[in-house]
């Protein structure tokens, strides 16, 4: 058995008994995640990440476990921006708080299923056009900078979502979310119910991020080990990072400059090998370690200093 093949096989095993403790035994059908559980919920997927980062850097080197951190912290920061749109999603479509964990659960499954399918085919490009590794950086340098300037809450309207729009052009919608069910039926007839509805919401939500996301990791490396599991890992803690920081959204207002600012350069970083630079894994990852602790520490400053300067007036 190879590295490679070994490393595959202990990500799958961790995968698999990490699924059935977090589904199986924390996670009960129509239970509501406290704050607390949520956070040891966390604590044990970032764990698991880590845990397999400390295993590569003894069966694969040191090397391959910094881009395999970076990569993962990478898409880690942005899902935490992703989780503030799901928090819109769920409060525009009035979704009861017994449901979240299921709908959520169900949004992030097809999400992973859908990432596979979106990196496969990004490595099998890369492999026959590896000119498109400058394309995926132009298109990072902009968003980056789109990102940056833009205004809070400019970026989601969810009444003018293209997604929402089809859906209630082509099928027979009610607003009522069924107790949780995708259908229900009215006078005989079959509509589907807000559930349904937020599922598909979620599941395009993330491939819109991904788009950004998987360049991103493929800017950082292009082993697809590394690509799998720091995608794989960072989406499955998604659920838990969402009960957590359901209330604390206004907290981390600035997050998105500290994550805009990591997109723009790991644009530049893909830009700048066509003149043969080759910037170090480990600049990357103190980048991105600095960007997004900076802009989480900022925010919280923000916020405390308004909350202190309202209790005195």
């Amino acid at each position: 058995m190879s590295s490679v093949q070994l490393t595959y096989l202990v990500f799958a095993i961790i995968l698999i008994v990490a699924l059935v403790i977090d589904l199986g035994l924390l996670s009960r059908k129509s239970e509501t995640i406290s704050i607390k559980k949520a956070l040891w919920q966390t604590v044990f997927w970032v764990g698991l990440a880590v845990g397999f980062f400390v295993f590569l850097w003894l069966e694969d080197g040191s090397v391959v476990a910094i881009e395999y951190l970076s990569a993962y912290l990478m898409e880690w920061s942005l899902s935490i921006d992703n989780i503030f749109v799901f928090i819109l999603i769920f409060s525009f479509f009035s979704v009861q708080p017994v449901n979240y964990a299921r709908v959520l659960l169900i949004g992030i499954l097809i999400a992973i299923i859908l990432r596979i399918v979106f990196i496969a085919v990004g490595i099998e490009l890369i492999e026959r056009f590896a000119w498109l590794l400058y394309v995926f950086g132009a298109i990072l340098l902009i968003t980056g900078i789109k990102m940056f300037t833009a205004k809070g809450g400019e970026q989601h309207n969810l009444e003018s979502n293209r997604v929402y729009k089809i859906l209630k052009r082509f099928l027979p919608l009610v607003a009522s979310d069924g107790g949780g069910k995708f259908s229900v039926r009215v006078s005989g007839k079959k509509y589907y119910t807000s559930t349904f509805v937020v599922i598909i919401m979620l599941a395009s939500t993330d491939i819109v991020f991904a788009l950004d996301s998987i360049p991103a990791v493929f800017a950082i490396s292009q082993r697809p080990m590394v690509v799998y599991t720091s995608n794989i890992f960072a989406v499955l803690g998604l659920r838990s990072l969402f009960f957590l920081l359901k209330g604390a959204v206004n907290k981390f207002r600035y997050l998105q400059q500290g994550i805009a600012i990591v997109l723009i350069f790991i644009g530049m970083k893909m830009l700048v090998e066509f003149f043969h630079v080759k910037v170090p894994v480990y600049i990357s990852l103190l980048v991105i370690i600095v960007c997004i602790l900076a802009s989480i520490v900022y925010s919280i400053q923000v916020s405390n200093n308004e909350v202190k300067d309202e209790r005195i007036t």
